[in-house]
């Protein structure tokens, strides 16, 4: 079925520009070959008033959502990944990376073969494959992370087989790049197209340079379990401005845009440096979509308190309640980015950081028809994937 999807402003090639979308088989294609070669008319068409409709939202880190946690809810981690999956379409996600955090190895050997990759649809979003957030990180920066279960990489890339098993469907594994024999373990990764985030580590900026150019790409949650930035040495932050960069790599940095974790100066200052890395991150917990009260992230108990996510009984964030449309408002808000921006700032460039800019992000010919509608607010109107919709608002 040929769909026309008709009085819209499109965000294409990072513009946001007046044109209709052509949808056929859940992708996008391209109007001129339907006028000149097939010679034929839509199947159906959709006004979508006016509405800016630009790439639906990738998530490259959520622990868990409306009352589920991927690393805590183990025996019954299906209906939970079902349920998260179909909840996000709601935000405007349509694809993304379940994120387990530092857990027991029995943890790891329970959840990680029952969440496969998966194409989204009207049940819920695909899944991109795994984020896996430790154990190998610093227990000086662990966080929310439990440390009795942070471990280091005494046997290399062994270690790591020992703690996660079959890598199949990993796509993103957070490590500390100061940890020995971690370049070596960060080569290996690569080999095996898995992106290497470095974060939860007390690394110097040299520390972050080997890694990227040992393979490294990402940065998890920027200012965030990381030593702060100083004049001297900048630490894992200043990768946003390093000239020792390999030739053509972009080194991309989530970053939480709730409010909370990240103060707006420092949403400026990152977006600034260095835009073209800037991706946007939730990291939400299972409170995400709750009412305040007492949840669970991993192994820890942990407290909603003023819309803030604490480890219970302490003043240490772990977490936020934030969801991406909320966090693309934030973005927009702080710096005075274009929507084009931060926009592609929850989609575009996701995307990029796991190499599949031909399929998602874009709204460009060929791309898979996953959209979200909004309006001039940035408040979600409905979601798409593949060309039907799977949330509306009204």
């Amino acid at each position: 079925m040929l769909r026309q999807f008709r009085n819209c402003r499109i965000l294409r090639n990072h513009e946001i520009v007046r044109d209709d979308i052509w949808v056929r088989d859940g992708k996008v294609v391209d109007p001129e070959k339907i006028f000149f070669d097939e010679k034929i008319q839509a199947d159906v068409q959709i006004d979508c008033q006016d509405a800016i409709v630009a790439p639906g939202f990738i998530e490259l880190q959520i622990n868990g959502a409306f009352g589920i946690d991927f690393s805590y809810n183990s025996e019954d981690i299906e209906n939970g990944v079902n349920t998260i999956a179909k909840g996000l379409l709601q935000h405007g996600v349509t694809a993304f990376c379940p994120t387990l955090v530092t857990s027991p190895k029995s943890t790891y050997a329970k959840v990680m073969p029952k969440i496969k990759r998966r194409k989204g649809d009207e049940n819920g979003a695909t899944i991109l494959g795994l984020h896996i957030e430790g154990p190998f990180i610093n227990t000086q920066k662990k966080g929310a992370h439990p440390p009795e279960f942070i471990r280091s990489f005494d046997e290399g890339f062994k270690s790591l087989l020992d703690v996660y098993g079959d890598l199949s469907d990993v796509s993103i594994i957070t490590l500390a790049p100061e940890l020995e024999n971690s370049l070596d373990v960060i080569k290996k990764l690569k080999s095996e197209n898995i992106v290497v985030s470095v974060g939860h580590s007390m690394g110097n900026l040299k520390d972050g340079e080997a890694a990227v150019r040992s393979g490294a790409s990402f940065i998890t949650h920027l200012f965030n379990a990381m030593l702060p930035f100083h004049h001297r040495d900048p630490g894992l932050v200043g990768l946003l401005a390093s000239d020792n960069i390999p030739e053509g790599r972009t080194v991309y940095f989530g970053i939480i845009a709730d409010g909370i974790h990240t103060h707006p100066a420092a949403l400026r200052i990152a977006y600034r440096a260095h835009p073209a890395g800037l991706v946007l991150v939730t990291d939400a917990i299972s409170a995400m979509g709750l009412e305040e009260g007492q949840h669970n992230i991993g192994q820890f108990a942990v407290e909603i308190r003023d819309r803030k996510a604490f480890v219970a009984g302490t003043e240490t964030l772990c977490g936020s309640i934030a969801t991406m449309n909320e966090c693309v408002q934030i973005l927009h808000k702080a710096t005075g980015c274009p929507k084009e921006f931060a926009l592609e700032a929850a989609s575009l460039h996701p995307a990029s950081v796991l190499g599949i800019t031909d399929k998602k992000g874009t709204l460009n010919f060929g791309a898979d028809a996953d959209f979200v509608f909004l309006n001039d607010d940035l408040d979600l109107i409905s979601t798409w994937i593949a060309g039907k919709c799977v949330y509306s608002r009204v």
